[in-house]
């Protein structure tokens, strides 16, 4: 009971890493700092993702739609 109340009250400071046969088993720490965890790793994906849409557009062969309709409408044999 009191090494429970201590390993909340560091948890309440900082993260507490559970050891279980000599290997890293659990983590325990504050509802605000997994909250703020959270959000950060949220942020970091959000990242991620612009980044990558970024690079796609960039590197993409998009055309704009009047190219498009007349590229299908020549395919289609029809005068443009």
């Amino acid at each position: 009971q009191k090494r429970q109340e201590e390993v909340f009250n560091k948890a309440a400071i900082e993260p507490v890493l559970l050891i279980e046969r000599s290997r890293p088993s659990h983590v325990i720490m504050s509802a605000e700092t997994y909250q703020q965890l959270m959000e950060k790793l949220a942020e970091l994906e959000d990242a991620i993702w612009g980044k990558a849409a970024e690079a796609a557009l960039k590197n993409s062969k998009m055309v704009g739609s009047d190219k498009f309709t007349e590229t299908l409408k020549k395919l289609a044999n029809v005068e443009v």
